[in-house]
Parts: structure tokens; C-alpha cells; sequence
């Protein structure tokens, strides 16, 4: 299978890395500083989410400001502690790209996505973060953004995500998606597209665009 487009726009965390185990932590030790039972916890759909709206589903209106700041803080007080790393192909699959023709698009604050991507040495020209839209995914506002900021027709994007939200969110952007299925089962995950992870594709970069491949 081909996919030809004019732009990639990619997820972050669970596709370009993985800060599972950083999450973990600091969610977990959050919780537990706001009185949030691993019950209620538990209820709530985190991945793909920006935390003010996790927070909003577990806490008063009035302190959501304070909680998100904090576990802001936390994650990335948590960086350096090697809980974020670059999941497979990540690396020559971005390096085969030219700078405009790709960008960041994370549920994250733009300093907590800034500083898991500079500890992986990833340096994207175009970001996309939780700050700079009032929707976040499953809302096609953030896609939608990153394709204007690089000044491509939606229609000519493709979404690399690993999350349902962020699929969802594709989709109703009007752009191809293309599921990477690293923190969901494949089955779980509905695109155009499903595979592993980013090394199971190429891309080849031509005068119309990119054109995205499965390897053989």
C-alpha cells in the first residue's frame, strides 16, 4: 500500500516515543496528592488527552488550574529520569523528511512536549500543542491547525497516531490516518492504515509530496 500526501503530521507520545513509564509515575503520584482513588482513576480515558481534561473529570472546576500546572511540573520535572525513549523507526523515518513537510501535533503542554522531544534529539520546524488550541482531540482543531501552519489542503495531510482519540480526530479533519499500534491493540484502532510502528514504513520524497510506503 501507497500513501501519497503533501504533509505527515504526527502524534508524539506512543508514536514518535514512549513515556509510558514517566506517565505512570507521575499520574500515579498526582492522583495521590488530590485524593483520587485508583477506582476513579481508573473510570477516566487518559490517553490521547490533554491533562486539563482529565483533570476536569476528576477534580472541582476550581482547582483544575493548580492541579494541571502541577502535574505539568511533574512530568517534566521527570524527563531526565530516562522515561521517555524513541520508539522503533522513529529516528530514520523523520530523518528521511524535510523539515516542512512534517510536524508535531501532542495532546501535551508545549513545555512538556518540548522537553521530551529535546531529550530524544527531535526537533520538530512546526509544534502543535495543547496551548495553542481551545479543542483538543478528539476535535479535529489540532490537525487541522498544523495543516494551515504549513499551509497544506487537510485533504493532503496524513495522521500518524497510536491513540483512538487522536484517530478520531484525523478523521474528522478530513485527513488519511495511519494507526500505529503501540498502545493499542490493532483491532482497537480504526484508520486507513494499521501497523506496528513506524519502522514498518518508508517514505520517499518526490517533487509532488511524500509518499509513504509499507515495507516489504
Amino acid at each position: 500500500m501507497k500513501i501519497r500526501a503533501e504533509a505527515l503530521l504526527f502524534d508524539n507520545d506512543g508514536t514518535l516515543v514512549s513515556s509510558l513509564a514517566s506517565v505512570d509515575r507521575c499520574w500515579t503520584q498526582w492522583a495521590g496528592e488530590y485524593g483520587i482513588t485508583a477506582e476513579e482513576f481508573g473510570r477516566v480515558e487518559l490517553h490521547g488527552r490533554t491533562a486539563a481534561e482529565i483533570a476536569a473529570d476528576l477534580l472541582p472546576a476550581e482547582i483544575v488550574p493548580a492541579a494541571v500546572a502541577r502535574i505539568e511540573q511533574l512530568e517534566v520535572d521527570d524527563v531526565p529520569n530516562g522515561g521517555v525513549h524513541l520508539l522503533p523507526g522513529t529516528r530514520d523515518f523523520l530523518d528521511s523528511l524535510p523539515a516542512d513537510r512534517w510536524a508535531v501535533v501532542t495532546s501535551a503542554t508545549r513545555r512538556l512536549a518540548e522537553a521530551r522531544l529535546d531529550a530524544v534529539g527531535i526537533l520538530p520546524k512546526t509544534l502543535i500543542a495543547a496551548d495553542d488550541v481551545t479543542r483538543g482531540k478528539p476535535d479535529p482543531e489540532p490537525y487541522l491547525l498544523a495543516a494551515r501552519r504549513l499551509g497544506v489542503d487537510p485533504a493532503r495531510c496524513v495522521v500518524f497516531e497510536d491513540a483512538p482519540a487522536g484517530l478520531q480526530a484525523g478523521r474528522a479533519a478530513g485527513m488519511t490516518t495511519v494507526a500505529l499500534a503501540t498502545t493499542h491493540q490493532a483491532h482497537e484502532l480504526l484508520a486507513d492504515l494499521v501497523v506496528a510502528d513506524l519502522s514498518a514504513l518508508s517514505a520517499l520524497v518526490t517533487g509532488a509530496g511524500v509518499e509513504v510506503s509499507v515495507r516489504a
